[in-house]
C-alpha cells in the first residue's frame, strides 16, 4: 500500500504540481542514456508511472516503448495513451506482464510506497529479459539532502526522508533476485518558475508530496516564512533566484 493514497484530488495535485517540466529533465535525459544505451523499439516497464511525466519523455526521446504501469485509477487516467506507451494496472509485486519482456525497469519516486522490496525485485526480475536494467529516481535515505529542494525549505520533511529505504536496503532486496549495483549518482533536474511561483503552489503541493504530508502545520507554516523572506530578498535584489533539485539515481543490472 502506497503511503499516500492516491485519490481524484492527490493525482489532480500531483498532475498540477509534481511533475517536472520536460525542459527541466535535460541532466535526466542524458543520465538516463548512458546506462540504458536506448534503441528504438526497446521495451521500457514505468512502474509506478503515476501521471505519465515520464513514460511520455521516455518514448519522445528515445523511441521507445513504454508499459506504463500504475495501481492508481486516478493517476492512470491522467496519462496520454500514445501508440508508443500503453498503460496497465498493477504494481511493483504484481506487474502484469509475461516473463522476459522488457528491456529495462523505471522506477521513479517509487521504491518508498512499495511494502516489500524484496517482492518487487523478484517479480520486476521476472518480467525483465536477462542483463536488462534497472534504474531507480528518488531520495534516499541516509544520503546528503542538501541538493533536496523541499529540505532547504521544509527540513523537517527530512524526517520522512529518512523513512524511506536506504541504498544499502535497496541493494539488498534486489540482490536477492541476481541485481547488483552498477552505478549511483546524484542528478539534477530544474525548474523555470521561480521561487514566488512556487510559494503560491506549495499548499497544492503538500496535498501530494509524501515527505510534505507529514508536517505538522507549525512545521508547514514555519518552511512558507522562510520562502515568503527568500521572495522578498529575491525582489528586493532583483534577481531571479534559479530552482533545482538534486535526486539519486540508482543503476542496477
Amino acid at each position: 500500500m502506497a503511503r499516500i493514497s492516491y485519490d481524484e484530488q492527490t493525482a489532480a495535485a500531483f498532475k498540477a504540481v509534481r511533475e517536472v517540466p520536460r525542459d527541466g529533465l535535460a541532466e535526466w535525459r542524458e543520465a538516463v542514456r548512458r546506462h540504458l544505451r536506448p534503441s528504438p523499439g526497446m521495451t521500457l516497464v514505468d512502474i509506478g508511472a503515476g501521471t505519465g511525466a515520464f513514460a511520455a519523455a521516455f518514448s519522445d526521446w528515445f523511441g521507445l516503448r513504454v508499459l506504463a504501469v500504475e495501481p492508481s485509477q486516478a493517476m492512470r487516467s491522467r496519462i496520454e495513451r500514445t501508440a508508443a506507451v500503453e498503460v496497465l494496472e498493477g504494481d511493483a509485486a504484481g506487474l502484469p506482464l509475461p516473463d522476459a519482456s522488457g528491456d529495462a525497469a523505471w522506477l521513479s519516486l517509487v521504491v518508498q510506497h512499495i511494502p516489500n522490496l524484496a517482492v518487487a525485485a523478484r517479480e520486476i526480475r521476472r518480467v525483465l529479459r536477462p542483463g536488462a536494467p534497472v534504474l531507480i529516481r528518488g531520495g534516499v535515505s541516509g544520503t546528503d539532502y542538501d541538493g533536496i529542494e523541499l529540505v532547504r525549505w521544509f527540513p523537517e520533511t527530512a524526517r520522512t526522508i529518512d523513512t524511506f529505504p536506504s541504498v544499502e536496503d535497496t541493494c539488498r532486496a534486489f540482490a536477492e533476485a541476481g541485481f547488483r549495483l552498477e552505478a549511483q549518482e546524484r542528478v539534477r533536474e530544474t525548474y523555470a518558475i521561480g521561487l514566488e511561483r512556487f510559494l503560491a503552489q506549495v499548499d497544492t503541493l503538500r496535498r501530494a508530496d509524501t515527505t510534505m504530508r507529514g508536517l505538522t502545520d507549525e512545521e508547514f507554516l514555519r518552511g512558507k516564512v522562510r520562502l515568503r523572506r527568500a521572495v522578498r530578498e529575491t525582489v528586493d535584489a532583483g534577481t531571479a533566484e534559479p530552482r533545482s533539485n538534486w535526486l539519486d539515481l540508482l543503476v542496477l543490472r
